[in-house]
């Protein structure tokens, strides 16, 4: 018999990191992030600039009367009326933003810190409603307030979800009170443009 001979099989040692190749994907990812980034804020000063033709908004009376309700809670943007995905961004009615909002005989008054406050007169409140979403906020059926009011030759529908949702069924019904439109007037208004 021949004695068998092992020979011992060279260790091969672990593979070595390609950290040029590594660097250069993490770079075109961060370049493609910020591409992303930069297209869809173009999009959104784009929109504001077609956008163009609403009016400038009105800004609260110095003496509005008493205050019927106020909450505090967040406002979630606005959208054209019956259209909860078509977003209005201009005049800073598309920034998501904490707001405290009070309902007096003079309309409704929302102050946003850190965004633009607006004011909606009580003659361009068409209705208020219990909804589920808003453009790109989607809720608990019931979960957001949407008022539904005119501005130039737009209707607008405006969604807040207040610190106590409770408090939802009150404000619609005062705003209801208040418009001079019945609501499902407006729906069927703005499902037709």
């Amino acid at each position: 018999m021949t004695p068998v001979i092992l020979l011992a099989a060279e260790k091969e040692s672990a593979e070595v990191t390609d950290w040029a190749a590594r660097i250069g994907w993490v770079v075109g990812l961060a370049l493609f992030v910020a591409l992303v980034y930069w297209l869809m804020r173009e999009g959104w000063k784009w929109r504001g600039t077609l956008q163009g033709d609403l009016p400038e908004l009105p800004t609260a009376p110095d003496a509005p009367g008493r205050a019927r309700l106020s909450a505090s809670g967040r406002y979630h943007g606005s959208t054209t009326a019956g259209q909860w995905l078509d977003r209005i961004v201009a005049h800073g009615l598309g920034t998501r933003s904490r707001a405290e909002v009070t309902l007096t005989d003079a309309g409704l008054d929302a102050v946003r810190p850190g965004a633009g406050d607006f004011f909606v007169p009580a003659d361009a409140l068409r209705g208020a409603r219990l909804d589920k979403g808003i453009a790109g906020k989607v809720l608990t059926e019931g979960g957001l307030l949407v008022v539904t009011w005119a501005h130039g030759e737009r209707l607008i529908d405006s969604g807040f979800r207040f610190d106590r949702a409770a408090e939802h069924t009150e404000w619609v019904e005062a705003i209801n009170s208040m418009s001079k439109t019945d609501v499902t007037d407006v729906m069927t208004e703005g499902a037709e443009r």
